[in-house]
């Protein structure tokens, strides 16, 4: 099961490329792509809610979910350079909010640790030394 903390982890990241118009997000036949619907119900249900959530009310948490992602996004774009996001961007964006400063930075120490971790397991596999 993935979180948010997964999907900023994975905006963290990337180098992104905003296109101006959201018309990205709209399947043609005009309906609004549901990007994270499955995540969201696993983790509504781990937070007490039903195991099979009102689709509204997953329909609404995406909603917020996306509408944050895109916020970020664009107040990252104009800190750092011009049409991009870098990790250093999103951290400095959030740097004011205790919680999520200590979960975005927990988030890129695993990340290095899993990459470390990956690394000497491939090295060992093809009997390297680290």
């Amino acid at each position: 099961m993935k979180s948010i903390g997964h999907f900023f982890g994975v905006l963290c990241n990337a180098t992104i490329y905003f296109e101006e118009s959201e018309s990205f997000q709209f399947e043609a036949t005009g309906k609004r792509k549901r990007l994270f619907h499955k995540e969201l119900r696993c983790m509504m249900y781990g937070f007490g809610d039903e195991q099979v959530p009102f689709t509204e009310s997953v329909d609404l948490l995406e909603d917020l979910v996306v509408e944050y992602i895109t916020e970020m996004t664009l107040k990252a774009m104009e800190v750092g350079k011009k049409g991009k996001v870098h990790v250093e961007d999103i951290v400095f964006l959030i740097r004011k909010d205790p919680k999520k400063y200590a979960r975005v930075k927990d988030l890129l120490t695993m990340n290095e640790e899993l990459k470390k971790a990956r690394k000497a397991f491939d090295a060992e596999s093809y009997g390297e030394m680290v």
